[in-house]
């Protein structure tokens, strides 16, 4: 009983588990928010949060680097730690920067912060064995 409730049938089932977090975390990353930046990036750039006296534009440009090329890395599981390290600081600066670090309010970053502690997951642990990393 206390093997059922521990789900111990599962124990050889991580490297399936970081597919799934890493398929999951790029998909919903590319379609939902890189995409949208690169198709529209001549009208967010003017408005976009300007980072460390660098320009909006360029500040922009690498959030859609990290967002549409690092996670289509993510989704194959090519270069998986450098994509991941590149999310999780694009992530770190809009949880912390953008949303003031705060999980609900006004600006709420709490997706924000998801998305960083799965990429920090991943850049711990690797791809996995099922990634163009584990080949």
């Amino acid at each position: 009983m206390l093997n059922i409730l521990r789900l111990s049938f599962l124990s050889g089932c991580s490297d399936l588990g970081l597919l799934v977090l890493r398929v999951s975390l790029g998909f919903t990353m590319l379609l939902l928010h890189g995409w949208k930046k690169f198709e529209n990036f001549s009208e967010i750039a003017p408005g976009f949060l300007s980072l460390f006296g660098l320009p909006s534009h360029i500040s922009l440009g690498l959030a859609v680097f990290a967002e549409v090329v690092c996670s289509v890395l993510l989704i194959v599981g090519l270069f998986t730690r450098f994509a991941a390290l590149n999310l999780a600081v694009t992530m770190a600066v809009a949880f912390f920067i953008a949303h003031g670090g705060a999980f609900a309010g006004d600006k709420p970053g709490e997706l924000a912060f998801v998305y960083l502690t799965g990429y920090l997951a991943l850049v711990f642990t690797g791809a996995g064995k099922y990634s163009a990393d584990g080949r």
